[in-house]
């Protein structure tokens, strides 16, 4: 069986720049960011390893929604000077890049999607706990800096819903890393035990009637925002990819 170990580019090496005391100094980044890319083959052992980085084009959630990641704090000047040497310097040690237009996250997914769909077994290397939504078993989630799987049993107990009701949650609750608004006046709790009872965003907007009245208002008002945050939150695991799996075999 094929091993893709799908390395989330800047969710790696921004963690890894941030521990500089100085964000204009990345003496030394390409030395630690090798490192862990070494660690990483050594502990998972793939057949075929990717990095894959955000591009500069608008995403397509930014355009459906322009307050989507407000306020994220830009990649200091420095760190986006350096990733063209880092990038040639991680393919000498054949771990080779993939330049996403716009997010790197729905190239990850579509990756890891085509992969398994192909009787293969993706790892993806991020701490993004979006890509729990990736419910496939042969789709593994692993954080690098905690050197631990983000499980979706561990997903599951901390919203308090199911793997299934993950999109819906978010589209009730929202997403304030991303800045997803998800329903006015509904908030975690609330999204988890609505869930509980009726299953699914759409039987609930179908059974208005058997929720309170306060809550029923909220919900109502807030129908449009539930309907874009839970197409903002889906990944996208479709999208045309100019990469075949051969490019990306390591050495035996």
């Amino acid at each position: 069986m094929n091993t893709f170990l799908i390395i989330d580019g800047l969710n790696l090496v921004r963690r890894i720049h941030a521990a500089q005391p100085n964000e204009n100094d990345v003496n030394g980044l390409d030395a630690r960011v090798a490192s862990a890319c070494k660690k990483l083959l050594k502990y998972h052992q793939p057949s075929h390893v990717a990095i894959v980085w955000d591009g500069d084009a608008t995403s397509w959630r930014k355009t459906l929604y322009e307050d989507y990641k407000k306020g994220r704090k830009p990649m200091p000047e420095a760190l986006a000077k350096s990733l063209p040497a880092l990038k040639a310097h991680l393919s000498e040690l054949n771990v080779n890049s993939i330049d996403a237009e716009a997010e790197a996250d729905d190239v990850i997914a579509t990756l890891a999607t085509k992969l398994v769909n192909n009787q293969g077994k993706a790892i993806i290397v991020s701490t993004d706990k979006g890509f729990t939504q990736l419910t496939h078993t042969n789709i593994e989630r692993w954080d690098h800096f905690n050197q631990a799987y983000i499980t979706i049993e561990q997903r599951e107990e901390k919203l308090g819903v199911e793997r299934t009701q993950f999109i819906d949650y978010l589209a009730l609750a929202g997403d304030s890393g991303n800045k997803i608004p998800g329903v006015p006046g509904i908030g975690p709790k609330s999204a988890s035990e609505l869930l509980k009872i009726f299953r699914s965003l759409s039987n609930l907007y179908g059974s208005l009637e058997k929720v309170g009245a306060k809550q029923a208002k909220k919900l109502e008002e807030g129908k449009q925002m539930a309907r874009l945050s839970y197409k903002l939150v889906q990944l996208q695991t479709d999208i045309p990819l100019n990469a075949n799996l051969s490019q990306f075999r390591l050495p035996q």
